[in-house]
């Protein structure tokens, strides 16, 4: 029988009608901020699936999101006027409705950045209840991991080794893998590994470098520290 944390049941401190709808529609615009890295953006898109779509406007999901792509927390008294900070910021932001594909849960959102270099990013995530959210995709490369822990998502031609120099680089400078699960499309890999804290530069600047992976990001927790230097 699944064992439930106290919050899967009652969910989590928020700002908000719905833990599914509001609070994790702000974690993941949290989470794609994170895995922006901080590059400027100027504009957002939000491509809503399923019942996101349905609702996005009565529950405050729309205004959800746009907090979490401005660093602002579930908890935060300024997500009920994240329209008004992104426009003060000089953030463009609008809102489709499309359908994503049956595989995908109802409550799911493409959050696509546009930089002011020129070039785009997509992260797709869903809420999955009681404020808990799950990234599905990352441009386009699938992915599961839930933002919990700092992650390294690498993809590379299936070749032996690969695992055993990640996992060898990790444990010999400390660090402790909570997860590892690769997915295998024909021959391309996707490895994603959940480390229990954050990875210095030191330790990262081997595996990212890697003429193996043709994709490699080192993804952290968006945390209030980094929320803090973000607001």
């Amino acid at each position: 029988m699944k064992k439930y944390k106290a919050f899967d049941v009652i969910g989590p401190v928020m700002v908000g009608p719905s833990s599914s709808h509001t609070a994790g529609a702000c974690k993941i615009g949290n989470a794609a901020l994170a895995i922006s890295e901080g590059d400027p953006f100027h504009k957002v898109e939000f491509r809503l699936h399923g019942s996101f779509a349905s609702t996005y406007r009565g529950h405050g999901t729309d205004l959800a999101l746009v907090a979490g792509i401005l660093g602002i927390l579930p908890d935060d008294n300024r997500l009920a006027h994240s329209f008004d900070i992104a426009k003060e910021r000089g953030i463009d932001f609008s809102f489709k409705e499309v359908n994503l594909g049956e595989e995908r849960h109802p409550n799911t959102v493409e959050i696509v950045f546009y930089y002011d270099n020129g070039g785009h990013l997509s992260v797709t995530g869903s809420s999955i209840g009681g404020g808990n959210i799950l990234i599905v995709a990352i441009n386009d490369i699938e992915v599961e991991f839930k933002n919990e822990y700092p992650t390294l998502i690498l993809q590379y031609q299936e070749q032996k080794g690969v695992i055993a120099m990640v996992s060898t680089n990790l444990t010999n400078h400390g660090y402790n893998i909570e997860t590892m699960v690769t997915k295998k499309i024909e021959d391309t890999v996707t490895l994603v590994t959940e480390i229990t804290h954050a990875v210095d530069h030191k330790t990262l600047e081997p595996i990212l470098s890697d003429d193996r992976f043709e994709f490699a990001k080192y993804i952290g927790t968006f945390d209030e520290e980094e929320q803090e230097a973000l607001c």
